[in-house]
């Protein structure tokens, strides 16, 4: 099954580390990324651009595009893993495995479909829940 594993993290912190303090931190989730990538579990993962940068398009019709972070919280989503799991034991086997080297980041763990254009989707758990409407 695939599992999004969304890392969030007080951006003002992170946006303070040092160049060496994050190549640090990067070397250190290479190595899991390295194990994740090894047992071929590894899909996309980014490091996302800056919340002021952020755009949130919203409301009926057309919508308004707004600007900024999209949530009002402390810590803001700054990245994710696609990860391909047996299930979500593994998915946060694997989530935890990433918060050990960045233990001030939150990680939130989420089923996935994956959306390919003409391709179905893979059964998930999320596939399988009834629908709530």
């Amino acid at each position: 099954m695939l599992y999004a594993i969304l890392a969030y993290h007080v951006e003002a912190e992170v946006m303070s580390w040092t160049p060496e303090a994050d190549a640090a931190l990067m070397t250190d989730l290479q190595g899991v990324h390295d194990r994740l990538n090894q047992d071929g579990r590894l899909g996309p993962a980014a490091r996302l651009g800056t919340t002021g940068k952020a755009r949130t398009l919203r409301g009926p019709g057309a919508g308004t595009v707004i600007d900024g972070p999209f949530a009002e919280t402390k810590e803001q989503l700054l990245g994710f893993y696609v990860i391909d799991c047996a299930g979500e034991e593994a998915a946060v086997r694997a989530a935890r495995d990433l918060r050990r080297v960045n233990p001030s980041a939150v990680y939130e763990i989420r089923p996935l479909l994956l959306y390919l254009p003409g391709v179905p989707f893979p059964v998930t758990e999320a596939a399988a829940e009834p629908d709530p409407g």
